[in-house]
Parts: C-alpha cells; sequence; structure tokens
C-alpha cells in the first residue's frame, strides 16, 4: 500500500506549546514523500531500498501496534528542513491504516503521527501542515490555512541537527522571543511572500544562516523576490524570484493522500 504526503518548509516557529504543534507558518510542497507499507514479521524500513532507522517510523508503527516494511522514498533531501520525516511518518500512518484495515479516523492518525515525531525530536508539527496543504500558520489563535498554489525556488545545502537545536534551551528561548514577533507582526491573513519575507530577519538574529544561505537570499533579492532559511536545514526559500535557485516547485493545494 502506498501514500504519498508533501514536503514542508517551516519558515518561523516559535514552539509555546509542543503538544498541539508550535507556533509558526509553514508551506506544503508539491514535492514530498511516497512510501510503500507492506505486511512484516518484524518492523523495518528502509529509504530507496536502503536499510536505516528512521526513529518516528518506527515509532509510529509501534503506536499502531503493527509490523510493516516501510520503504520511504524522498523527493526532498532528509534532514535538511523539509520536513521528510514527518511526510514519511504520516504517509506510513495512510498507507498502514489501510493496509491492515485499522479503521482509525484521519484525525486519530494525524495526532499519532504527530506524537511520534515530538516523541523522535524530529518535528514539532510538519505534520498538520502536511495533512493540510497550503500556507498553514498559527499565530497564537489555532492553526489558519491559506489556498495557494504559489511557485517557490529552494536550494539545499544539507542538514542541521533538528533534535539537538530543539534541546537547546538558550536557542529556544532566542526562537520563542525572535520567532513570537514574527508571527504577532504578520498580517491577517498572510501571503507566502509576507511569511518568506519577514522571516529572514528571524534566521539572522539566531544566527543559524550559513554563508552560502546568506548568499542566496542577497541574490534572490537582487532579482526582486524575498527569501529565508528552512528550519531547520541549511536550506533556502524563495519566492518572487525566478531561475536563481535550482529547484522548483509550487506550494501544494493537497494534503497527505493515498496513492
Amino acid at each position: 500500500m502506498d501514500a504519498f504526503a508533501p514536503a514542508s518548509v517551516t519558515a518561523v516557529f516559535a514552539p509555546d506549546d509542543v503538544a498541539d504543534g508550535a507556533r509558526g507558518a509553514s508551506v506544503a510542497l508539491e514535492a514530498g514523500v511516497t512510501v510503500a507499507v507492506e505486511a512484516a514479521t518484524e518492523s523495518a524500513v528502509t529509504v530507496d531500498g536502503e536499510p536505516t532507522s528512521f526513529e518516528p517510523v518506527e515509532g509510529l508503527l509501534d503506536r499502531l501496534g503493527v509490523a510493516a516494511l516501510v520503504d520511504v522514498q524522498p523527493e526532498v533531501p532528509i534532514g535538511a528542513g523539509f520536513g521528510a520525516s514527518g511526510a514519511a511518518t504520516l504517509a506510513t500512518a495512510l498507507a498502514a491504516n489501510e493496509r491492515f484495515d485499522l479503521g482509525h479516523a484521519r484525525e486519530e492518525l494525524l495526532e499519532h503521527s504527530h506524537a511520534a515525531e515530538v516523541d523522535a525530536g524530529t518535528g514539532l508539527g510538519d505534520v498538520y501542515v502536511q495533512e493540510a496543504g497550503g500556507l498553514v500558520y498559527n499565530v497564537g489563535s489555532g492553526r489558519q490555512r491559506v489556498e495557494t498554489d504559489a511557485p517557490v525556488e529552494f536550494a539545499s545545502y544539507g542538514g542541521l541537527p533538528t533534535a539537538d537545536a530543539l534541546a537547546d534551551e538558550a536557542l529556544m528561548a532566542a526562537v520563542r522571543e525572535e520567532g513570537g514577533a514574527v508571527l504577532d507582526s504578520l498580517p491577517e491573513p498572510p501571503t507566502v511572500r509576507d511569511v518568506v519575507g519577514e522571516s529572514w530577519p528571524f534566521a539572522e538574529a539566531l544566527g543559524l544562516p550559513t554563508d552560502r544561505v546568506a548568499a542566496d537570499v542577497v541574490r534572490v533579492e537582487d532579482a526582486g523576490g524575498v527569501a529565508t532559511m528552512a528550519m531547520l536545514g541549511e536550506t533556502v526559500l524563495a519566492v518572487g524570484a525566478e531561475d536563481v535557485l535550482p529547484n522548483r516547485t509550487r506550494v501544494s493545494t493537497a494534503g497527505a493522500r493515498l496513492l
């Protein structure tokens, strides 16, 4: 049984309430992650056929009480700020529910996926964006969704250790302060350009952008667009400029689904 979930890029967040997902603003992308789920005597995960440890997917299977072989087929880099672990986990939940006839409601599968991500330290709410599609934001009054298929470009140079960052109390204190200020300043409702443009000073204030991320942002701005760094990864997301960054996709209007 196969399922797909869109990747998601978080531009800004403020982890005020981990249990319900952080405040923040993110976009789902048409590029994403497909999983193939088959029954097995013991659970195992592969990425493009290669065995690997994939804690949130393994934790999700434990939560559902099933043993399965899950092959993860990503269209975006894993561990680089695209929410690939959340997409794989959510897609696995949908596929396993169907394959094993578990009868869980979609909301239950979403909550199991979120809990598996939080337990693994790999995300604070990516699955909510990937379930809905579009631009999803929460400035403190609950998650809201903006329907959009805006074109975006991205460049990715590798990952940052999400679990380590989320466990860094000093960094998270700065994220709450700086991210909260950005979220409080967003118009209602925001556009993708609003979110991306307002988020770059947030990334700079945290001291996270590398030299090549900063150089890409300048090139995008020189071309009339806006860009920011994905949270968390050495990845640049841009809107409003064309053929500046090497990869082009769109904001996905659809969320996770069976194939």
